[in-house]
């Protein structure tokens, strides 16, 4: 199992699945890595990863491009890419954001599509802007330095430091009728027809038991991310705001109805629209919400 590149309190559920025996009950043996979203989208898709998250928006241009994957399970019914500033800023909606000094680590992934989404919501586009580039993602101390106006983040993320510090944030993210689709689990198209399906299925049903443990109880999620990342014993305030803000992002209108981690192929086939018509022309190929997702395994 594939998760991000770093450690974090943020993939609590599966620390906490591992750890209380629900894979095991289920039957499975479970090796969880991190890995890069680039890496995993690549590693799923040839077999070499089982099941791996990835963003959304990774997943419909891989998709594109031929790699055969599916987004199986939202990890995150909400999109957590935001556009952050000071509460003390003048930015108080998107279009507040012109002419601004906007701090980003780079054209690409999702918080790019997220800034082009919420600028073209008020008629903006990233020209507008004065974009300054910060390949090491240090737009958060760039911001509290006062080096720029705003920055890309993510709502689970920087607000919560942020706030830790003292300073309130303001928040802009994508409103309802915008919103793309967050990380999710991805497996290989041939995987949902093949020998695992079955334990794919089951894992998905673990991993959903511990998320819904952790909403009920996120000092459990904070106790299960100490125990496989010990030096979050010392900062277990900053990591329960964290894993909080990141709880809040798992539900949605649509999860609420249909299920945790239900897929919304409304929400898919809007993203994919809005994707096809970016002048990056991210999409090699025109694809479809059946082509990019999966309810096999729900």
């Amino acid at each position: 199992v594939g998760l991000g590149y770093i450690p974090n309190v943020q993939f609590a559920q599966f620390y906490l699945a591992d750890q209380a025996g629900y894979y095991r009950d289920a039957g499975l043996q479970v090796e969880l890595q991190n890995k890069t979203d680039p890496e995993l989208v690549t590693l799923v898709g040839q077999g070499a990863v089982d099941v791996g998250i990835s963003d959304g928006t990774s997943v419909i241009p891989a998709v594109s491009q031929g790699i055969p994957i599916r987004y199986v399970f939202a990890v995150f019914a909400q999109f957590p890419n935001i556009v952050f500033s000071k509460s003390t800023s003048s930015i108080a909606t998107a279009a507040d954001l012109k002419g601004k000094k906007v701090g980003i680590p780079g054209k690409f992934g999702s918080s790019w599509i997220q800034l082009e989404a919420l600028l073209a919501g008020v008629g903006l586009t990233t020209a507008d802007l004065q974009l300054v580039l910060f390949p090491d993602f240090g737009q958060l101390a760039a911001l509290q330095q006062g080096a720029v106006d705003a920055a890309t983040g993510y709502a689970n993320n920087e607000p919560i430091r942020l706030a830790l510090g003292g300073q309130q944030a303001s928040v802009l993210a994508l409103p309802l009728a915008s919103q793309l689709p967050g990380p999710g689990l991805i497996v290989s198209a041939a995987a949902l027809n093949g020998p695992k399906k079955d334990a794919l299925r089951a894992f998905v049903a673990a991993t959903q038991h511990a998320m819904r443990d952790i909403e009920a109880d996120p000092q459990k999620g904070v106790d299960a991310a100490v125990v496989q990342i010990p030096e979050l014993a010392s900062d277990r305030p900053a990591q329960l705001a964290v894993l909080q803000a990141t709880i809040a992002l798992w539900e949605s209108d649509y999860t609420r109805a249909n299920g945790l981690g239900a897929v919304d192929p409304a929400l898919w086939r809007r993203s994919i629209a809005f994707m096809a018509g970016l002048p990056d022309r991210l999409l090699a190929k025109p694809v479809t919400a059946a082509v990019c997702t999966s309810t096999t395994l729900l």
